[in-house]
């Protein structure tokens, strides 16, 4: 497929100073240093700490469950996954991450990472040397308040599906947070696509694959979706956000 995964909703700039000091346009840093007021002494203290990281591709990790903790990153690029290994062997997802979300919060209260995250396509990322960021933070509250934001909405998010919600409501969830996320970067909330597998999929929400998959083609016999191979059109969204609301207490 020649069109990018997320398509752009428009061109709209989140970051951009004018002064040769640009931040990606899907960032949440970025968004957050303009939404806090940072001026651009403090934009450039945090623009010094980035090292761009990649291209990863398909199966490389980008962190392993153990390793030291030392950074954050921004996903410039790709779907990062994060999961854990029971003692039986099996492979837990946590989540899925899109570009301009950061990964490695929830190593923050230790000094190792819980988890590993590794790239599902051709992911880029912007890496925040943790320590040097936490001293930065001390000294821009606004930058301290939204690194504790971006851990509570990790939280919140992580806590949606632990209901005993029926595979309806936890496959609309699913594409509705998905699609809203989307939109809070700028790209379409309507048409993306899912670069995760749909055992991945089925993973993360407790979920039968073949359910994942007999859900999808219902919803899309139903008329509320176009599904073709990964790519999805959302194009019955309000039955959708009907399904969800519970779920994503909306």
């Amino acid at each position: 497929m020649n069109q990018p995964a997320f398509p752009r909703a428009d061109g709209h700039i989140i970051a951009d100073d004018g002064d040769q000091l640009h931040f990606c346009s899907t960032c949440a840093f970025s968004q957050a240093c303009l939404s806090e007021g940072m001026d651009k002494r403090a934009l450039n203290d945090l623009h010094v700490l980035v090292e761009h990281v990649g291209p990863l591709h398909a199966g490389d990790h980008v962190f392993r469950e153990g390793d030291r903790f030392e950074a954050i990153a921004a996903v410039r690029a790709g779907t990062v996954k994060t999961y854990v290994i029971d003692p039986d062997g099996r492979e837990h997802v946590l989540g899925f991450h899109l570009p301009g979300e950061v990964i490695g919060l929830s190593a923050i209260d230790g000094e190792h990472y819980p988890c590993n995250a590794v790239a599902l396509d051709t992911v880029m990322l912007c890496r925040f040397s943790f320590p040097k960021m936490a001293v930065l933070a001390a000294k821009l509250p606004g930058l301290q308040k939204h690194l504790f934001r971006l851990l509570s909405r990790d939280i919140g998010r992580a806590a949606l599906l632990a209901g005993d919600w029926s595979a309806d409501r936890r496959m609309a969830a699913f594409l509705i947070a998905f699609s809203q996320r989307l939109a809070a970067r700028g790209f379409s909330p309507n048409r993306f696509q899912l670069t995760m597998a749909r055992t991945d999929i089925a993973n993360y929400l407790r979920l039968a694959p073949e359910t994942v998959s007999r859900v999808l083609r219902r919803f899309q016999q139903d008329g509320f979706l176009v599904v073709d191979r990964r790519e999805v059109e959302l194009v019955g969204r309000e039955h959708l956000e009907e399904l969800a609301g519970p779920v994503l207490r909306q």
